[in-house]
């Protein structure tokens, strides 16, 4: 007997909260793991950074080309395999003997999640224009919720003594069968309207906002690699206090994000975005001004709380404005924005050497008011109408958007 279109768009869009959060939770435990893994094979800092920056290559040249590639393959397909290669990547990375060996595994986990994050973005906007309401920062959140939980079985692992090795493996072998059976729960993208429009340029709004959301994601990536040197160095605060810094981070953009949807939905994209500008560079003046840790951890909570909209919000847009090509623009902006989070320690970081840390994080309030002042040019919607995907769409397209709302129960 066949589903219903309600039922599949509620499987669906369980699938991908699901989705993001099977990813999060992988990224979470191997970024909370990370000096299990330096401890293991000898690394020093400067091999930690190699690791981390050719995983991060790696991904945003993945999804640089999966504008083209999607466009053959679909995003549903693409995603069925790439997300059970990001368990595969994080096992190979748990197994690797030696640098160069891991240098490839994580490059190998680069190009897996540059296929899994561009494609569940894009399968994620394919459920919102059905549902015809916001619903990518419900998404994200669950990214969040997953990367916090990968986190703290990071840590018990580690205070039960599981080994670095014996711990990751464990974690990719659980996920590994789920990826697998999520995947059946994705919708099926609509036919491409002609080919011509498949091969023809993206719309230049499509670049704005990957510049936007390069900038959210070089603003989230400074909370992630100079909080808790700031707390240490400037602020004189012990480890254990500064460590407190990201998960207080973390729990404001998870929270943030749960009421994203209805604040876009009641105020629209353009005012949310400047708002969310606005209040981010905020959040960082509190920080460079803070007299002590306790501002300062506030203030980096004030700039996940609004920051972490952005990027959800730019996947959202990018899929609605260019019909036909969603998934090319999506996988787009996720190219554009990545590069954010390699770029970011870096630009801050040359700053801080030259004057202060505070100083380079400092800087991070002139890319917040860049968001905000782009936010005008950004397309107004809160999302694009659903798209018809079978011969039910004629009687969707005369029912009351709200009652088909009800009707698939989002």
């Amino acid at each position: 007997m066949q589903s219903s279109p309600a039922s599949t768009l509620r499987r669906a869009h369980r699938g991908v909260v699901a989705t993001f959060a099977l990813v999060g939770v992988v990224n979470g435990i191997l970024a909370a793991r990370l000096p299990g893994l330096a401890a293991k094979l000898g690394l020093d800092t400067g091999d930690v950074g190699l690791v981390i920056l050719s995983w991060g290559i790696a991904a945003t040249l993945t999804m640089q080309c999966m504008r083209w590639i999607v466009a053959a393959l679909g995003n549903r397909l693409l995603l069925r395999v790439g997300t059970p290669l990001v368990t595969v990547a994080v096992g190979l990375i748990a197994l690797s003997s030696s640098f160069p060996l891991l240098l490839a595994a994580a490059a190998g986990f680069g190009v897996a999640s540059g296929i899994a994050e561009a494609m569940m973005n894009a399968q994620g906007s394919l459920v919102e224009r059905r549902a015809a309401r916001p619903l990518m920062n419900g998404f994200h959140a669950g990214w969040s919720a997953g990367a916090v939980a990968g986190g703290l079985l990071a840590v018990l692992l580690a205070a039960l003594d599981v080994p670095y090795t014996a711990s990751v493996l464990g974690v990719a072998a659980v996920a590994f069968p789920l990826a697998l059976a999520v995947g059946w729960t994705y919708l099926d993208e609509p036919a491409e309207e002609e080919e011509t429009t498949q091969r023809g340029s993206l719309p230049g709004i499509v670049y704005l906002i990957g510049a936007v959301a390069f900038m959210a994601l070089l603003l989230e990536g400074l909370v992630a690699d100079w909080s808790g040197l700031l707390l240490v160095r400037d602020l004189h605060t012990t480890e254990a206090v500064a460590a407190i810094a990201y998960p207080v981070y973390e729990l404001a953009t998870f929270s943030g994000r749960l009421f994203g949807d209805r604040l876009r939905l009641r105020f629209g994209s353009r005012p949310l975005l400047a708002a969310a500008g606005t209040t981010t560079a905020l959040g960082v003046l509190l920080v460079v001004l803070a007299p002590s840790a306790v501002w300062a951890i506030a203030g980096f909570a004030l700039t996940g709380l609004a920051v972490c909209i952005v990027v959800p919000m730019c996947m959202s847009l990018a899929g609605a404005v260019a019909p036909g090509r969603s998934d090319a623009a999506i996988a787009q902006v996720s190219a554009i924005g990545y590069a954010g989070l390699l770029v970011g320690p870096v630009l801050i970081g040359f700053v801080a050497e030259a004057t202060s840390l505070r100083t380079g994080i400092a800087t991070a309030i002139a890319i917040a008011l860049l968001i905000a002042a782009a936010a005008r040019r950004m397309p107004p919607g809160p999302a694009a109408a659903p798209e018809p995907d079978d011969a039910a769409s004629g009687a969707a397209s005369a029912t009351p958007v709200s009652s088909r709302r009800d009707a698939a129960g989002l």
